[in-house]
């Protein structure tokens, strides 16, 4: 029942300016931008897709195995998912680098500057899939270009079965490269931002992919997902959440739940609901690691909304 989880591990300190960037920023000057913002607000989160997806899974229940990358900063990071009770063993420390880390700064229009910087990440292809030992599914997350390429080549020589989630990392990668991971994945997952970037960018419709791997995931925010499989097309809806905070982590939150699904052979109109009912538990917190709830609590909301116990 074991979720090999590949991607990022990374830490996001989330500033807010109170004034508007808009002021700060001169039209005509901004070939020589020098300007400062006072942020008397931050907090520093535990973040990364790896990270977020194996939190998300814990609380279903699940069995998650991150294999990623720490630097010398890691050791905040290490300590945590220990307390989790998340497998680690093959997560790598890279003692001449930073963790990956996002600087994120949100003005009082939620307009954002962000600065990201792929530190250990860089590296994430010094791990290998066969480090891992027996897994039942993997998920190839973003994280390190050459990391990416070499655990998708990793799992189909060895027989793993994987979901391509290429979220932010999909303009990284050409059309014949992104064609190429999908004729290597199990399935494939992405938003509805990235799918029309994935069609764009292969030539393919979304039919087309589908038609490739075993179900073509497409996550549409408050417009619920379409899973195609085959030639079924099935419409999940959305769950309302109970407040909406931060959408930070949702897409991880939902394929924490594909995950859990498909480890436990459940039809694809489950795994589909229950991956949406934790994107509208995850978007009432802020950042990507902070809801808590227990998996009877969990069964008790996808009871109430879907009317069946998964």
């Amino acid at each position: 029942m074991t979720s090999l989880i590949c991607g990022s591990l990374a830490y996001d300190s989330i500033m807010s300016f109170q004034g508007r960037f808009s002021e700060a920023l001169l039209a005509d000057q901004l070939h020589k931008i020098n300007v400062a913002f006072l942020v008397p607000e931050m907090r520093r989160e535990f973040g990364g897709c790896a990270g977020n997806i194996a939190y998300n899974l814990k609380l279903l229940g699940g069995e998650p195995l991150i294999m990623a990358t720490l630097g010398q900063d890691g050791a905040s990071y290490a300590d945590r998912l220990d307390k989790l009770g998340i497998d680690r063993r093959c997560i790598r420390v890279i003692d001449d680098a930073y963790t990956a880390q996002a600087f994120i700064t949100t003005d009082a229009d939620s307009n954002q500057i962000t600065a990201f910087h792929p530190g250990a990440m860089g590296q994430s292809h010094l791990n290998r899939i066969a480090d891992a030992g027996k897994v039942s599914i993997a998920i190839i997350a973003p994280d390190g270009r050459e990391g990416m390429v070499q655990h998708a080549e990793d799992c189909a020589s060895g027989g793993v079965p994987f979901i391509f989630d290429p979220g932010q990392g999909l303009p990284m990668f050409s059309g014949t490269e992104l064609t190429h991971f999908i004729e290597l994945a199990t399935y494939v997952a992405v938003n509805d931002y990235e799918a029309e970037l994935l069609m764009e960018r292969t030539g393919l419709s979304l039919e087309q992919i589908a038609q490739r791997v075993k179900a073509l995931v497409v996550t549409r925010g408050e417009r619920g997902a379409e899973i195609y499989t085959g030639q079924e097309r099935l419409d999940i809806p959305c769950v309302p959440a109970d407040a909406i905070i931060d959408p930070t982590g949702c897409g991880d939150a939902f394929r924490a739940g594909m995950l859990y699904g498909l480890t436990r052979d459940m039809d694809w109109s489950t795994i589909g609901r229950l991956s949406s009912l934790l994107g509208s538990i995850k978007i009432a917190s802020r950042g990507g690691q902070n809801h808590r709830v227990e998996v009877g609590e969990i069964d008790e909301r996808f009871h109430r909304h879907f009317g069946y116990r998964f």
